[in-house]
């Protein structure tokens, strides 16, 4: 696969077998409603997989990107992925750039207790699991957001998702073949 925006496009980076990625198409759509400089803002990628959502944060200025992957090898491929497209600074968790191997749910949970705030949550969860609502619903009583963010979702289209949830509303749901990226906007 291959950078679509910022100070990397075109860049190639490895993808884990047995994943299903983010599309191109849903890349760019991210980017296209969040905005393609991303400069000073942190950035949170959770069920990461290959790390490509974060990685095109990083190319596009973000301050810091953390991501979150439970599997072992899509979290070894995320660092190697790093390595290859020489972003330096992600050795400890205080690097702007880090790989947390753990689950989602726990992650979400420390940081609360550290106080963490970011401003975009990318969240692209397994499908048929209902974790992109679970994912959601967490974020809610641990809040790491600041006050003005994104909850980005990419989730299955049977997944049905609320139009309110705490403090963020949907902004916007588009459909690409059998995914969904739901927007919502988090407000004081």
């Amino acid at each position: 696969m291959k950078i679509l925006g910022g100070k990397l496009h075109g860049r190639n980076f490895y993808m884990p077998e047995g994943i299903r990625p983010t599309s191109d198409l849903i890349r760019r759509a991210v980017f296209d409603i969040l905005g393609h400089d991303l400069e000073g803002l942190d950035f949170l990628d959770l069920f990461a997989g290959s790390g490509s959502v974060g990685l095109e944060a990083i190319s596009r200025n973000a301050k810091r990107v953390v991501f979150v992957e439970k599997e072992g090898l899509c979290a070894k491929v995320i660092q190697e992925n790093l390595t290859l497209l020489k972003i330096t600074g992600y050795d400890t968790y205080q690097s702007p750039f880090f790989v947390i191997n753990s689950d989602t749910f726990s992650v979400i949970r420390q940081m609360h207790k550290r106080g963490e705030k970011f401003n975009i949550v990318f969240i692209d969860p397994p499908y048929g699991l209902e974790l992109a609502k679970k994912t959601l619903k967490t974020l809610i009583p641990c809040d790491i957001l600041h006050r003005n963010c994104f909850i980005v979702l990419q989730h299955d289209k049977k997944e049905s998702l609320p139009a309110e949830e705490g403090r963020f509303s949907l902004i916007t749901q588009r459909r690409y073949g059998n995914s969904f990226l739901s927007i919502y906007e988090g407000k004081e």
